[in-house]
């Protein structure tokens, strides 16, 4: 039986509520929301007010213990996107709940621009990195973005100059469906919008310029956009690698020897329901890992800063395993292979004869493949071209029975 309920409400307040939506807030002994959700509502006859609480959890808990009585939750816009019915639908059963969604903040600007919503991408900037958006940077692209407040907007164009979309048109679309609604456009590089309401939503006309930094959507990203001290798996390698780890959606991969982070991070960027964990020992390397993961646009990348094995005893078993250095130090490869999900996959590159050593043993007791992966770039040679050899690859993968 559904007693919670919640309810989408804009920035019309009570006029923009379905009779539905109205008997639920009335009817309900609790009426969890944001201030300004409360006021929005206050036109009605409302039970006991509980504003949200710092931290959020708190309030959650709250609505947890009173399951069974009549408890109404406001939320901005559609709850069920990027919103507190996500979160709560988590944790309750579909037929204890109740929905009353209102056009979201996506809905309301793409009508406003003329957008189709279906051609748009849509992310939630709210209380998250920009570097969310550096993924879907590119040309001809329609983001709608939603903020966190009236300083989003400026750091978003900011980040669109310094990254080569400079002459992009960002659009703020403020207090959208409420009497105070407004749409003011500027390019990104002469960003000068001032007084902007902190209920805001961006939309981003994305335009590349020569110099801008795209990320391809395909694996095996160029060297170039990564920091990196030489300790990196090569883009050619690193495509080969990856097809061979199979990334599936919501899946978890572990980094061991991580690097640069390249491996986890193109891991991730393969699908927003992707996570990694970056082991690595060297602090410096650390570093480089922090910064390519914000420069590629997967801030949620977890890294730790610790010798394997040490480091992988308290994780959760992962799908997927990537060793890419530290092979041959004790019980790391045990431990992987004993710590791997049934079906996960595993994946060591073995550039020295000691690894590729171990790594035929362990083919020969559980299986697998075996790859030799051998790579030629041209170079001058002189005054004439001939094949560079790059060092050869064993790569070892293995799916767990």
């Amino acid at each position: 039986m559904s007693w919670l309920s919640i309810v989408g409400i804009g920035e019309d307040g009570v006029d923009g509520l379905g009779e539905a939506a109205k008997r639920a807030v009335v009817n309900a002994d609790y009426v969890f929301g944001g201030a300004r959700h409360l006021e929005l509502a206050s036109a009605l006859s409302l039970g006991e007010s509980r504003p949200w609480l710092t931290p959020f959890s708190q309030s959650i808990e709250a609505i947890l213990a009173l399951r069974g009585k009549a408890v109404c939750v406001l939320a901005s816009g559609d709850p069920m996107h990027f919103g507190v019915g996500a979160t709560l639908s988590r944790q309750i059963k579909t037929d204890e709940i109740t929905v009353y969604p209102h056009p979201s903040s996506f809905s309301l600007a793409a009508a406003l621009l003329g957008w189709p919503l279906q051609e748009a991408v849509t992310l939630s900037l709210h209380g998250r990195p920009i570097e969310l958006l550096r993924p879907h940077l590119h040309a001809g692209v329609r983001i709608i973005a939603l903020t966190s407040d009236e300083h989003g907007p400026a750091a978003i164009a900011k980040l669109l100059a310094e990254t080569g979309f400079g002459l992009s048109i960002v659009t703020v679309l403020e207090a959208l469906g409420g009497p105070e609604e407004t749409m003011r456009s500027h390019v990104a590089m002469s960003f000068a919008l001032t007084g902007i309401n902190p209920l805001n939503v961006v939309a981003i006309s994305v335009v590349a310029l020569p110099n801008a930094r795209i990320l391809p959507l395909t694996p095996g990203l160029d060297d170039s956009l990564f920091e990196h001290d030489g300790q990196i798996t090569k883009r050619e390698i690193r495509a080969l690698s990856l097809s061979a780890l199979a990334p599936r959606r919501g899946e978890t991969l572990w980094d061991i020897g991580s690097g640069s982070g390249s491996i986890a991070i193109e891991w991730m960027l393969a699908d927003p329901s992707l996570r990694a964990i970056a082991i690595e020992a060297n602090p410096e390397r650390a570093t480089r890992i922090v910064n390519n993961m914000l420069a590629c646009g997967v801030p949620d990348l977890r890294l730790i800063i610790d010798k394997a094995p040490t480091a992988l005893y308290a994780l959760e078993p992962p799908n997927a395993i990537f060793i890419g250095g530290g092979g041959t130090d004790d019980g790391v490869l045990e431990t992987a292979i004993n710590t791997l999900r049934p079906g996960g996959r595993i994946v060591v590159n073995a550039v020295t004869l000691e690894l590729e050593a171990l790594l035929i043993s362990v083919h020969s007791k559980v299986g697998g493949s075996l790859t030799r992966i051998a790579i030629s770039r041209a170079d001058a040679v002189g005054s004439m071209t001939g094949w560079r050899p790059a060092m050869p690859i064993t790569q070892w993968a293995w799916t767990k029975p």
